[in-house]
């Protein structure tokens, strides 16, 4: 069973200990991972929405969560944890932001003259897509091998190493948190416009699936592994 949760709790703590809430938070868009160190009743009044409203949903999910067990991967340890960021996340990403990057040229192209934001769209997936791919090279060649011998055996030495990869890490993250909330505020949260062809609504679902997946991503890494790391510092 789960700990006690309130209204008065951070929002990464909720999430850290009732991880399906992330879902509830999404729906509302409240940021649940680098903007995540605010009490719920203060991101729910932020969005004008009543914190007892999003606390009521959340305490259903838990019960759910309680009755399934805590199988979620901020349960895993250290090694495994990063083992499934990499294979569930970085390998993702890999993948399909190349992929996607087409899909996302020829909407521009064709639908740009009429919708003048799917060249904003273009320039900042663009954007998020080299964030993305050189944050998480870094991670997997160097950040997560000196995380893993530190976590086994914490030392000075080592100390002092990883302490500016951290800081950094988080600055990345919270850019890439940037690009995606623009991403949703000007696709009106993902919605095409009447009317929009296959690709177009492919670009904005694939768009909002990315934006989830990063969102648990950097969840996972900010209040699961970093924290371990932190403890440590």
């Amino acid at each position: 069973m789960m700990g006690t949760i309130s209204m008065e709790m951070n929002v990464a703590d909720i999430v850290t200990a009732v991880p399906w809430s992330a879902d509830v938070f999404r729906k509302h868009r409240i940021d649940y991972c680098c903007g995540g160190k605010v009490s719920l009743l203060e991101a729910a009044l932020e969005k004008g929405i009543q914190p007892d409203v999003v606390f009521e949903e959340i305490t259903t999910v838990k019960k759910t969560q309680d009755n399934r067990g805590n199988t979620h991967p901020s349960s895993f340890g250290n090694k495994t944890l990063i083992a499934y960021i990499q294979e569930n996340y970085h390998q993702n990403l890999r993948q399909e932001l190349p992929s996607l990057a087409p899909y996302i040229t020829r909407v521009s192209r064709v639908h740009g003259e009429n919708h003048p934001h799917l060249r904003r769209l273009q320039d900042l997936f663009k954007e998020l897509r080299i964030e993305l791919l050189d944050h998480t090279e870094d991670e997997d060649r160097i950040v997560f091998p000196l995380m893993i011998e530190f976590l086994d055996k914490p030392t000075d030495r080592l100390k002092e190493k990883l302490k500016p990869h951290v800081f950094e890490l988080e600055e990345e993250h919270e850019n890439a948190g940037k690009l995606l909330r623009e991403l949703r505020e000007i696709t009106n949260d993902f919605t095409p416009p009447e009317g929009a062809c296959g690709t177009y609504r492919l670009v904005y679902a694939r768009l909002e699936k990315l934006e989830k997946e990063t969102f648990d991503h950097v969840h996972l890494e900010n209040n699961i592994l970093f924290e371990r790391v932190r403890a440590e510092l």
